[in-house]
């Protein structure tokens, strides 16, 4: 059976700032950085060997933190990228007007191939992510890979495993370096092999501290 750990990036500026980032980029606040460093000592001994991250700035910067701690070197995958959020990369959430709240809306309500003006479908995102996830049963036998990602790009993922649509990972809260796990194992009533085992687990973040970074 192959274990695949699953892990959201740290907090960044625009993450604070409710700014959409999509496949734009934002650096890692202070708590960020010590959201990964709490990651990488929760899986410290889980035996990972290989940490695979999404190509953006803040996934390399998390997966940097992690694979240090697992003494593995960062393998970047343009696969594991957010959703493409088009012409509303950069903006403010409570900027948006209604049209534009409107475009956004459709990519998680169930709108048939909803898309947001220059961006990608949920059905585009999920193929690519599954066929990130799938790649990995081609690792050397006994490996235990890492992926780090992205909430809606994850979320996406994990609804798909589970055999609901790809819009549906709102019902997922998956928060800043959190740990999800899926398994693929041989079985006659598994259509794909991938199970959940794990989804949005948090409890290697120690909240106490992370409140003291921002006071």
């Amino acid at each position: 059976m192959l274990q695949v750990y699953l892990v959201r990036h740290g907090e960044t500026e625009w993450n604070a700032a409710r700014r959409i980032q999509g496949q734009s980029d934002s650096p890692l606040t202070e708590k960020g950085v010590f959201q990964a460093q709490q990651v990488a000592e929760r899986v410290r001994n889980e035996g990972i060997t290989h940490v695979i991250a999404s190509d953006l700035g803040r996934t390399k910067r998390t997966a940097e933190i992690i694979a240090d701690a697992c003494g593995c070197e960062v393998i970047t995958d343009p696969r594991l990228r957010e959703l493409h959020m088009g012409v509303l990369e950069t903006r403010h959430l409570d900027g948006l007007t209604p049209q534009e709240e409107t475009w956004r809306k459709q990519m998680v309500d169930g709108t048939p191939e909803g898309r947001i003006p220059q961006g990608e479908t949920m059905n585009e995102l999920a193929s690519r992510m599954r066929q990130a996830l799938d790649d990995c049963l081609n690792l050397p036998e006994g490996s235990k890979p890492l992926l780090v990602s992205h909430g809606i790009a994850l979320g996406c993922l994990i609804s798909t495993i589970l055999g609901l649509p790809p819009y549906a990972e709102r019902r997922l809260r998956l928060r800043n370096c959190s740990i999800s796990r899926v398994d693929h194992q041989q079985s006659a009533w598994l259509a794909s092999g991938w199970i959940v085992e794990t989804a949005g687990d948090i409890a290697h973040l120690d909240q106490p501290a992370l409140d003291e970074l921002q006071r």
